[in-house]
């Protein structure tokens, strides 16, 4: 969903320059009288005018522009809001709806379908018959063409044998069936990339949200610390590392957000969004616990993978061509119907009909290379499917293993390290503040809990994409 931001921008009103207008058109009456009737006579009127002059065009400049009230009055009258740029808030349902609709990578696979559905309209065709048109006569003993001249008239059609054409129907089918498996592969790929891509926002949303609190954390020591330090409670050195720290977690707040903008400026390409466009993800980075069956996962992956079913197809279509290769050993048989009209001196009766027969000899072509080339690509297209079916099974058993380690992982967080991290650096910190620990203590507990909760992060990070990872891989997704 994607919605402009502001109300309408109002431009503050026109002020008008009538009466600066009309000062100036009254000076050079005023000016002249000053001239004249000036004590000091007209040197002095000059002297005076000069002055005047000053004074006439300074109040005509004030008076094109508002007052200073006007002028607050205008600037309060414009929104704050009104230059947003568009926002787009998706979660993570609608931003895959939208991959799917918008993406050029899918649209290109799109018309792979289209190609191969225009091959399956070819393949039903039949061939066009050809009309023949001749002509023929004699010259000699004072003929001529219209008197011993005939014209003849035939149509020929080709009837193709031995199934040739029911197999190239069967073999662009299959054809269009491997097109859209593919199409669904090219889904189940990029539909990983843009889960993926989702959440790696979130987890630079996470990083900066753990970094601007630590950040705000830690200058709020520094503050305390400063006042502590120039009443002499504490040494110079501790102030500076405390200083030091304050840096160190405003680089990584400038690090997150770097990573954030990277993130969101891969999902917009990927959403095909222009870079104007703000990007608010409302689905949550949650734990979800998965417990899928392994055996089962196995099967419907080998049953319901678009690239399998797209070798499957591809194995049937070289199937096919080789059927159709090797019905191309039968010549085809063409057959011809006509008239011929002569003229009134022959060279033969004055109306004949005509009938023809043709078949090639296969003395010497007998599609012997297409037997072959067909007999290898079937070939091919079988070690294609087992290479397939052997990396789909390694893809699944590697994918589960690795979600079943991200899910230990997480678990083990959130039983208790993750809240442990906290408190401690809760309490070393009011310790601290009590005098009861050190500064190296306070920045030990804080660098530490830091690194607890970066890792955590990574790790519910991992574990979402080893989940998006073993989805992909069995080609449907796997409920809770």
């Amino acid at each position: 969903m994607i919605a402009m931001g502001g109300p309408r921008f109002q431009m503050p009103k026109k002020i008008s320059i009538m009466h600066a207008l009309s000062s100036m058109v009254l000076f050079p009456r005023t000016m002249r009288e000053d001239i004249f009737h000036d004590r000091g006579g007209p040197r002095g009127g000059l002297r005076a005018a000069a002055g005047c002059l000053s004074v006439w065009l300074l109040a005509a400049l004030l008076s094109l522009f508002p007052p200073p009230g006007e002028l607050a009055r205008g600037a309060e009258s414009v929104p704050i809001g009104s230059l947003a740029a568009p926002v787009a808030r998706l979660n993570l349902s609608e931003a895959v709806a939208l991959f799917l609709k918008q993406n050029l990578d899918l649209l290109i696979a799109k018309y792979g379908i289209e190609y191969s559905k225009g091959q399956q309209i070819t393949a039903k065709l039949f061939p066009n018959p050809v009309l023949q048109l001749g002509t023929q006569s004699s010259w000699t003993q004072g003929n001529s063409l219209a008197r011993s001249g005939e014209i003849q008239t035939q149509v020929q059609q080709l009837f193709e044998l031995a199934g040739k054409r029911g197999y190239r129907i069967e073999s662009a089918g299959f054809g269009t069936q491997s097109a859209e498996a593919n199409f669904e592969d090219a889904v189940r790929l990029f539909g990983f990339t843009i889960k993926d891509t989702y959440y790696r926002v979130l987890v630079a949303q996470r990083r900066l949200a753990l970094a601007e609190e630590n950040r705000d954390r830690f200058a709020r020591i520094l503050d305390v610390n400063t006042i502590r330090f120039k009443k002499g409670y504490i040494a110079e050195v501790d102030l500076i590392r405390i200083r030091l720290q304050v840096v160190d977690f405003q680089s990584q707040v400038i690090e997150a957000i770097q990573e954030g903008e990277s993130a969101r400026g891969d999902l917009r390409q990927l959403l095909r969004l222009s870079p104007v466009v703000k990007l608010e993800l409302t689905t949550e980075m949650d734990y979800r616990r998965v417990d899928p069956d392994m055996g089962k996962l196995r099967t419907v992956a080998l049953e319901v993978r678009p690239d399998i079913r797209g070798r499957r197809a591809t194995l049937s279509q070289r199937e096919a061509d080789l059927k159709l290769a090797k019905a191309y050993r039968y010549p085809d048989v063409t057959i011809g119907a006509g008239f011929a009209v002569q003229g009134p001196r022959g060279p033969d009766n004055p109306q004949m009909g005509i009938v023809t027969l043709g078949v090639p000899v296969p003395l010497f072509n007998r599609n012997q290379g297409g037997i072959v080339q067909a007999e290898v690509g079937l070939q091919s297209a079988q070690a294609d499917l087992d290479r397939t079916v052997n990396q789909v099974e390694n893809q699944v058993e590697v994918a589960y293993r690795n979600l079943l380690q991200s899910r230990r992982l997480v678990e083990a967080y959130l039983a208790g390290v993750l809240d442990d991290a906290r408190s401690t650096f809760t309490i070393v910190e009011r310790a601290y503040e009590r005098g009861g620990a050190t500064i190296l203590d306070l920045l030990d507990a804080a660098r530490t809990s830091r690194t607890i909760q970066q890792n955590f992060i990574e790790a519910l990070f991992s574990y979402q994409h080893n989940l998006f990872q073993l989805e992909s891989s069995v080609g449907q997704e796997i409920a809770s």
